[in-house]
C-alpha cells in the first residue's frame, strides 16, 4: 500500500511539473515566475535548513532548467531549411542539452550525499589482516621515494602483518637491457640505488622483466609475488600519515563483499592554476569538489571508485577480476567498473589520510588531464557503463556521469565561439528576441549558479569550474578526438612530479589562449559596430556581445594561469606545533617546529643565537618521534633568520645524510593526518553566488593585465637575446 502511495504521489507531481512546464505564458509572466523561484532559493540559502529544504530548492531549479529546455527546443532553433544558420545553431542546442543532461546526472549523484563515516581509528580490532603496501614508481628520484617509503613503513599496524614494496617500472629487465647504452646504464643505477635503499629501509624491491600494460602490469606483477589479505596502493608521491591502515582496513571485517575502501587525495603543493592566481592558501583546490562531494555522492549509490592511489584493496577480489584492469590507461576507474559489475562493493572514507604533489607546470597539468579524459574516453568505448552487465541502475548513471563528463571540451568550445557566429558572420543561431534572452536564458545561468552552490557551495566557489574547463579545453579537445578516432592509440605516461620553476615565465603551451583572447577582443570590436550600424537590432546585439564579454573574461583570466611565477619551492608549509629543541655545535636552544615542508621548516627558537649561526650554518633539529619518549636529531642546513625579542626564527633545509633519517622526515611532514583536515577546512567557506562572481571577475581584470606584463617581458627577453647572440657573432 506504501509502494503504491509513494508511486501516485510521484505520478500526480510529475504531472503537475510537466504542466508547469510547458504552460504557455508570456517573456513577463516567465521573467516573474523565475524571478520568485530565484527568490525562494536565496531565501532557503540564506537561512541555511538544509536536509529535505534544500532538495525542495534544487526542484524549483530543476523545474526552471526543464522550462528553458523546452522553450530552447520548441521556439529557438533556426529554421532547418536554412542550412547556414541551423548547423551551428544545432551544435550550440546539443551543447546546452550536454550541459542540461549533466546538471541532471549530477543532482542524482550528489543531492543528498552520504554524511562524512566516523572515524575509526580509536576502534579495537582483534584480527589485523595481513596488508602488502604497493608503491608503483617509473622515473620518479630516490629522495621523494624514500619519504613515502619510510612513511607507509611508519603507519600504526603490527610490523608482521605489514610489507612494503617498491614496484619498480624504471629498472626492468627490458630497460637494464635497452639498446640505448645511456637508458640500459641509468636503468641500471637506478636498480641498485632502490634495490639498497629498500634493503636501508626495510622495505622490499621488485622488479619484471618486460614494461607491459603500465601501472596495471606493475601493480599485477606486485600481487604474483606477494600474499597479503588486503593491497593498499600509494603512488610514489603520496606518503600516508600514521593512522591510514587504522582508519581504513576494519571496513573489511563488515562486509565479506567489499573489494575497496577509497580515501581522498591531498595535495601539499598548489596546482599550476591555483599557484599562478593565488588562491591556494583561501579557495578550496580543484579536486576537493570531487572527493569533498561527488564521491560522497557516489558512495551512496555504491559506485564509488578507485582512484589509483590512498586505497585498500581485497586481494580476494582482485584475484576473482584477474588482477587490475589494464585495457584502458585509467586502470584505477576500469578496476573499480569491473569488480562493482561482479557484485562487489566500495567504501569512500572522507578524510584526508596521505598528502601527494600535483603537477606544477601547466604543461604537466594539461599531460595529466590528457591521461585522464582519454583514458575516461576508452571506458566509455570499451566498457559502455549503461550496458555493463552486473550493475545497479543506479551505478550505471553515476559511470555515465563519471566518464561522460570528460566529453565538456566539445560544448566549452562551441560556447566559446557561438556568438562569433552571429557578431562576425551575421548567422541567426538563436531565435530569440532580446526580452527572451533575459527571461529564459539569463534567468536559466542565474539559477544553475544557485544550483551549483547549493550542491557544491563550500568546495567550489563560482565561475572557477568553467575556468578549469576552459584552460583544459584547448589542449584537451584535441586528445578526445584522437582517441575518439582510434581508442587504443593513448599509452599511459607518468606524470612528472617534484618539479620546480625557478623563473617566472610564459607556459610553453600559452600561445593559443593569447590568439583566443584577441579574437574575443575583436568580437566586442564587432559589437559596437554592430550597435552603431543596426541600433534596430541593439538589443539582441548587446546580448550576443554580453555573451562575448563573458567568454572575454575566461580567456583573460586564462592568460594568468599560464603565465608561470617563479617559485624554488613548490609544497607548500604545513601548520603544526612540536616541542624541540636546535643544535649548533655546543650550544642547544629550546625550540618549538612551526610549519614543516618535504624540504625544510620553520622553527622558533628561544634564547642567543651562538656565532657559528650564520647563513648557510649546519645544525641539528631535534624532537620526539610518534610513540618515541626520547629526541632524534635530524641534520640541516640554516637558510635564513630573523631576530625575535626573546630569540629569532629559523627557516631551515633538511640535509638527509643517512637513509634512517627519512623517518623523521616522515614523522614531521606525513604523521598526522589531522594538520592536513585543519588546512582543508579553513579554506572552505561560501562566499555565495553574488560576492564569488564580483570576486572572480576582479580576479579576471587582474589576471589579464598580469597575462600581458609576462608576454611584454618575454617579448623583451627574447629580442634582447637576439641582439645579444648577433653583437656576438660580429667579428
Amino acid at each position: 500500500m506504501l509502494k503504491f502511495a509513494t508511486v501516485l504521489v510521484w505520478a500526480v507531481a510529475s504531472a503537475f511539473a510537466l504542466f508547469v512546464i510547458t504552460l504557455p505564458i508570456s517573456v513577463q509572466s516567465q521573467l516573474i515566475a523565475v524571478l520568485l523561484v530565484l527568490s525562494v532559493m536565496v531565501i532557503l540559502k540564506f537561512l541555511d535548513l538544509g536536509g529535505r529544504w534544500r532538495l525542495v530548492a534544487l526542484a524549483l531549479g530543476t523545474a526552471v532548467v526543464l522550462r528553458y529546455v523546452y522553450w530552447r527546443t520548441t521556439g529557438t532553433l533556426p529554421p532547418i531549411n536554412q542550412i547556414q544558420n541551423f548547423i551551428p545553431g544545432f551544435l550550440l542546442y546539443l551543447a546546452e542539452m550536454y550541459s542540461v543532461f549533466m546538471l541532471g546526472l549530477s543532482l542524482f549523484v550528489v543531492a543528498a550525499p552520504l554524511a562524512p563515516r566516523p572515524s575509526r581509528a580509536q576502534e579495537a580490532s582483534d584480527r589485523f589482516p595481513s596488508v602488502d603496501v604497493f608503491v608503483p614508481t617509473y622515473n620518479e628520484e630516490p629522495g621523494l621515494l624514500a619519504n613515502t617509503l619510510a612513511a607507509a613503513l611508519q603507519m600504526d599496524y603490527p610490523s608482521d602483518r605489514l610489507k612494503v614494496w617498491l614496484l619498480d617500472d624504471g629498472g626492468s629487465l627490458q630497460k637494464r637491457n635497452s639498446e640505448h647504452a645511456g637508458e640500459a646504464q641509468a636503468a641500471e643505477r637506478r636498480h641498485r640505488e632502490l634495490n639498497a635503499l629498500c634493503d636501508e629501509l626495510g622495505a622490499t624491491y621488485l622488479t619484471r622483466e618486460r614494461n607491459e600494460h603500465a601501472k596495471a602490469g606493475n601493480l599485477n606483477n606486485g600481487l604474483k609475488h606477494s600474499t597479503g589479505d588486503l593491497v593498499a596502493v600509494f603512488d610514489a608521491d603520496h606518503a600516508p600519515a600514521r593512522d591510514f591502515l587504522l582508519e581504513t582496513v576494519g571496513y573489511f571485517d563488515e562486509d565479506p563483499r567489499l573489494f575497496l575502501v577509497q580515501t581522498p587525495h591531498f595535495f601539499l603543493n598548489p596546482d599550476p592554476v591555483e599557484r599562478n592566481l593565488r588562491t591556494f592558501d583561501r579557495m578550496p583546490s580543484e579536486n576537493e569538489m570531487f572527493y569533498g562531494v561527488i564521491q560522497r555522492g557516489l558512495d551512496k549509490w555504491n559506485a564509488a571508485f578507485f582512484c589509483g592511489s590512498a586505497a585498500v584493496l581485497s586481494r580476494a577480489a582482485l584475484t576473482e577480476s584477474k588482477g587490475f584492469s589494464g585495457l584502458s590507461i585509467t586502470e584505477d576507474c576500469e578496476t573499480a567498473l569491473e569488480l562493482h559489475s561482479r557484485g562487489w562493493n566500495s567504501i569512500y572514507v572522507d578524510k584526508p589520510l596521505i598528502a601527494g604533489l600535483q603537477p606544477a607546470t601547466f604543461a604537466s597539468f594539461i599531460g595529466q588531464r590528457s591521461r585522464w579524459a582519454q583514458g575516461m574516453m576508452q571506458i566509455l568505448r570499451y566498457r559502455f557503463p549503461l550496458l555493463k552487465g552486473g550493475l545497479s541502475l543506479p551505478q550505471r548513471l553515476c559511470y555515465m556521469s563519471s566518464t561522460l563528463f570528460w566529453l565538456f571540451p566539445f560544448p566549452r568550445a562551441i560556447f566559446l565561439v557561438a556568438p562569433l557566429f552571429y557578431l562576425f558572420f551575421d548567422l541567426e543561431i538563436f531565435t530569440a528576441s532580446g526580452g527572451e534572452f533575459l527571461a529564459y536564458t539569463l534567468t536559466y545561468m542565474m539559477v544553475n549558479l544557485m544550483m551549483q552552490n547549493y550542491m557544491y557551495g563550500r568546495f567550489r566557489w563560482p565561475w572557477i569550474s568553467e575556468l578549469y574547463e576552459y584552460v583544459q579545453t584547448v589542449h584537451l579537445l584535441p586528445a578526445v578526438v584522437s582517441v575518439a578516432l582510434n581508442p587504443s592509440k593513448p599509452t599511459f605516461k607518468v606524470t612528472a612530479k617534484d618539479e620546480s620553476i625557478l623563473y617566472s615565465r610564459l607556459s610553453e603551451l600559452s600561445l593559443p589562449f593569447f590568439a583566443i583572447f584577441f579574437v574575443l577582443l575583436l568580437g566586442v570590436a564587432a559589437t559596437a559596430w554592430r550597435v552603431y550600424a543596426e541600433p534596430y537590432r541593439a538589443d539582441l546585439t548587446l546580448v550576443v556581445g554580453a555573451w562575448n564579454v563573458l567568454n572575454l573574461l575566461l580567456a583573460g583570466c586564462a592568460l594568468g594561469v599560464v603565465s608561470e611565477r617563479g617559485t624554488r619551492a613548490q609544497s607548500r608549509r604545513v601548520k603544526v606545533a612540536r616541542r624541540g629543541e636546535v643544535v649548533f655545535g655546543e650550544t642547544v636552544l629550546p625550540a618549538t617546529i612551526e610549519d614543516v615542508s618535504v624540504g625544510g621548516a620553520r622553527v622558533r627558537v628561544f634564547g642567543t643565537l651562538p656565532a657559528e649561526a650564520a647563513d648557510q650554518a649546519p645544525a641539528t633539529l631535534r624532537f620526539r618521534p610518534a610513540g618515541s619518549s626520547e629526541f632524534s636529531g635530524l641534520p640541516v642546513i640554516l637558510r635564513s633568520f630573523r631576530q625575535e625579542a626573546d630569540g629569532a626564527t629559523l627557516g631551515v633545509s633538511y640535509a638527509t645524510s643517512e637513509t634512517s633519517e627519512h623517518f623523521l622526515v616522515a614523522d614531521l611532514v606525513f604523521g598526522n593526518s589531522g594538520q592536513w583536515r585543519d588546512f582543508q577546512l579553513s579554506r572552505r567557506r561560501n562566499p555565495g553566488v553574488l560576492r564569488g562572481t564580483l570576486w572572480f571577475y576582479w580576479l579576471c581584470v587582474f589576471q589579464t593585465y598580469r597575462g600581458f606584463v609576462y608576454l611584454v617581458r618575454g617579448s623583451t627577453a627574447k629580442r634582447t637575446a637576439a641582439r645579444q647572440g648577433r653583437l656576438a657573432g660580429q667579428p
